[in-house]
């Protein structure tokens, strides 16, 4: 049995989730979102909260039980609250700045790189070496955060390159000295 399905998702004020056939849609003061539903669960309105439930316990079933409880409640979360990711920039030169809704970061490559943000995500920025994205959709700002982290990921020696602001970066030692022979 799911355990995290059977926990009933509470609605805050100011929240308004309409359930269709196929799709939930929620809306709250920072946005509006939708998601559709697998025709295998089945999703309620009671008493201020939302309930999710499924047909049987096959294993798509059960799988799916847990991930649309979860996907309505960071849909409820993102409509009210919304969610950031900070991304750090290390290294000699490296920085970002904006262009409108181009964020163009100098990474060391010849050029700078230009990276368009998509609808619903915007930056800011805290320093020239720290970009803070933000949105409503929980999927689609970390999408974006992991694509701007791959144009440079840090490396193990120094640690330069683009990094979450939580990540630990495994450091190596690199070569110890003089090799023997001639």
């Amino acid at each position: 049995m799911s355990r995290v399905g059977l926990k009933a998702i509470p609605i805050p004020a100011g929240v308004t989730v309409q359930l269709g056939a196929s799709q939930v849609q929620v809306a709250g003061p920072k946005g509006k979102l939708s998601w559709a539903i697998h025709p295998k669960i089945q999703v309620r309105q009671e008493a201020g909260t939302v309930v999710v439930s499924r047909a049987s316990d096959d294993r798509l079933d059960r799988s799916l039980h847990g991930l649309t409880r979860n996907e309505i409640q960071n849909m409820v979360l993102g409509v009210t609250t919304g969610y950031e990711k900070i991304l750090d920039i290390t290294g000699v030169g490296y920085r970002a700045a904006l262009d409108g809704t181009t964020l163009v970061l100098s990474l060391g490559f010849s050029n700078p790189v230009r990276f368009p943000l998509p609808d619903g995500v915007s930056a800011t920025l805290e320093k020239q070496t720290t970009v803070i994205l933000k949105g409503i959709d929980r999927q689609k700002v970390g999408q974006v955060a992991a694509e701007i982290r791959g144009l440079k990921p840090p490396e193990p020696y120094k640690g330069k390159g683009i990094k979450y602001r939580n990540e630990r970066i495994i450091r190596k030692e690199g070569k110890s000295g003089k090799t023997a022979g001639k």
